[in-house]
């Protein structure tokens, strides 16, 4: 069965790990997919390529989400090239990991801007045609760290922890609307960005601390976002699924 039949999706972040995934498990659940990239057109085009093997439409867009002009002119791109949008999942994201005493400005910024910032950015546009359809859910990717706070990712734990602060409020101002906003905190997740986990010593100390001893996969997650977009979940807003392994309790 097919969860997202006839529903536009954006998906911030797509050309690889973890937005790769959710692009395509719900194009896989019939819903066209646009979503945003900023390196590799390669990658693009040939995620392109798959979406659209799954019957929809895919379109990709370069565009930085930390920028809000940026933000504007490709959500307004994506409502004349597909009509509306049903669901949004803010997933662009990256870490500058270092102690405070090292971290510099210039990497604090990057990391509120991309993983914070940008969330702000593309809501804010995607609400209008949500607003106007009386229907749409907004998915925001958190973390584990942003509830649990890291040393050395003290900037990447306060966007995480910023986005669920926003994701709650957003669920307060748009819940009479019938549009519902939740945010997904996953734990060690492997990914090109989580290569470090698996090294040796590192590798066991994290594995220690997750009562399902292992390391999560990028499906998994791109499963829980799958129900928090589509109907199953149409009941469930402002909340935080922590899909950690149990690292959290």
């Amino acid at each position: 069965m097919k969860l997202l039949e006839n529903k536009t999706a954006i998906v911030t972040g797509a050309s690889r790990g973890i937005g790769e995934a959710i692009a395509v498990k719900l194009a896989e659940h019939g819903a066209s997919v646009a979503f945003t990239y900023l390196s590799s057109d390669e990658k693009a085009k040939a995620l392109e390529e798959k979406l659209a093997g799954f019957g929809v439409k895919a379109k990709a867009y370069k565009s930085n989400a930390a920028v809000y002009a940026d933000c504007e002119i490709f959500v307004n791109d994506v409502v004349k090239e597909f009509g509306t949008v049903d669901i949004c999942i803010n997933n662009a994201g990256i870490s500058k990991d270092n102690l405070l005493l090292r971290l510099t400005p210039e990497q604090w910024d990057e990391v509120i801007n991309i993983n914070l910032k940008s969330v702000y950015n593309i809501t804010k546009q995607v609400i209008r045609p949500m607003m106007k359809a009386k229907k749409g859910s907004i998915v925001n990717m958190s973390s584990i760290i942003g509830i649990t706070g890291n040393a050395g990712q003290s900037s990447y734990a306060a966007s995480k922890a910023g986005i669920i602060g926003f994701t709650k409020s957003i669920a307060h101002e748009l819940g009479s609307r019938n549009i519902r906003c939740n945010a997904i905190a996953p734990g060690f997740i492997e990914t090109d960005m989580t290569h470090y986990l698996k090294d040796g010593d590192t590798s066991k100390s994290f594995l220690d601390k997750i009562p399902l001893g292992r390391f999560g996969s990028a499906e998994e997650i791109a499963n829980t976002t799958l129900f928090l977009a589509s109907d199953m979940s149409s009941y469930i807003t402002g909340q935080v699924i922590s899909a950690c392994g149990g690292l959290n309790i």
